[in-house]
């Protein structure tokens, strides 16, 4: 993995993601260089630093982007809100979530987003999934044309992302040109979800497949009976979970597997492994709404694939790196080996010589999203042989 700060993993990974997403590498060199000594010190230190270094070049690029806009190039003005939008969700996810700048920054970012859909990509629009009362925000990258039904996956993020992180990966847009719909949700502990409604996480995620499910069902443009499921990251829990139980999932892919989340929890407290966000402690209990670690813990035990994964009834594919150091590879073997009533399961392992070998293929992201796209395109060609 590209290491612009050597030795400090959890930074390094938001560099490599920004510059995988959209981000050039000048204007990610401009946000980072006055901060290069700061990161010697850990990943903790300095995340207010960081967060001001990247939203200054952030700014800057937006008022480049409202300075085009009047002048209408608005292609020109809505890319460069989109690579504002993805400075800032990079640097937004650094913070500690006491940070009186967390909320007020990703209210900004979705603004600088909606903006960007508005001038390069309204077949992009912002949609709420009821769920339970209340709903989860998404964005609906619509591949259909004239309301023709077509196949849908719903995208997933894992611990620390956010349907903005989705996005601007460019793979919603990627499946939209191969003819293929995208809804990006934030499930409940991530993204919007968490920030601006506070819903936390829990191990049911079928509760929100169902919800999501249930959302696509009402459209015309969807295609019900092709109705995939994708995730990333912890995703890699919470799809396989939602596949073995919502039966109207057509096929699902596990984007980094995580099989046993609890266990790596508890190798975590004792140091052992990458963590992905700084302040990690102070994270996952915002996430998953625990009062403190010790009732965290115990409650992660229940967050594992064991006995699950067998219950899976439709394709599935696993992607994994083999130098992932936050999930260990042997996780994605063990939901590979337990999927045992997938009619056709596929484990697709991306090694350091061909890149994508980190967490989630984030050191090579297009690598890894053009097989998944393949992937998906094949199997429902398949499927509907």
């Amino acid at each position: 993995m590209f290491e612009y700060f050597p030795g400090n993993y959890i930074w390094n990974l938001g560099v490599v993601a920004t510059l995988n997403s959209g981000g050039t590498i000048d204007e990610v060199d401009r946000a980072c260089r006055p901060i290069r000594d700061l990161a010697a010190q850990g990943s903790d230190v300095g995340t207010e630093q960081f967060m001001q270094s990247w939203r200054k070049v952030a700014d800057q690029v937006e008022q480049q982007a409202i300075e085009a806009e009047k002048a209408g190039h608005l292609r020109t003005a809505g890319q460069k809100y989109l690579r504002a939008g993805a400075y800032l969700c990079q640097a937004e996810r650094m913070l500690s979530n006491s940070s009186p700048l967390r909320v007020p920054t990703y209210r900004h970012l979705l603004e600088v987003m909606e903006k960007s859909f508005e001038l390069i990509d309204p077949r992009t629009t912002r949609v709420q999934i009821p769920f339970e009362g209340t709903t989860l925000p998404a964005y609906f990258t619509n591949a259909s044309t004239d309301d023709r039904p077509v196949p849908t996956m719903i995208m997933w993020n894992g611990l620390d992302s956010t349907k903005e992180h989705m996005y601007t990966s460019g793979w919603p847009s990627e499946m939209a040109a191969r003819g293929i719909s995208v809804l990006q949700v934030d499930c409940p502990g991530s993204g919007e979800a968490l920030r601006l409604q506070g819903l936390t996480s829990r191990v049911e995620s079928e509760d929100w497949a169902a919800a999501c499910v249930s959302y696509l069902e009402s459209r015309p443009d969807v295609r019900h009976d092709r109705i995939g499921l994708v995730g990333w990251s912890l995703g890699g829990y919470y799809v396989p979970r939602a596949a073995a139980f919502e039966k109207r999932l057509a096929l699902a892919v596990a984007w980094g597997a995580n099989h046993n989340w609890g266990e790596v929890q508890r190798k975590r407290l004792e140091r052992e492994g990458e963590n992905p966000v700084p302040h990690y402690w102070e994270h996952v209990l915002w996430v998953w709404g625990s009062p403190d670690i010790e009732t965290f813990i115990a409650e992660a035990e229940r967050v594992n694939l064991n006995g699950v994964v067998d219950k899976i009834t439709c394709p599935l594919l696993i992607t994994h790196g083999t130098n992932d150091r936050q999930i260990n590879v042997a996780y994605a073997h063990q939901s590979f080996e337990q999927a045992v009533n997938a009619p056709k399961k596929d484990l697709r392992l991306f090694t350091p010589e061909e890149g994508a070998t980190e967490h989630c293929g984030l050191d090579h992201l297009p690598h890894v999203a053009a097989y998944t796209a393949d992937w998906i395109e094949d199997t429902l060609r398949e499927l509907d042989a």
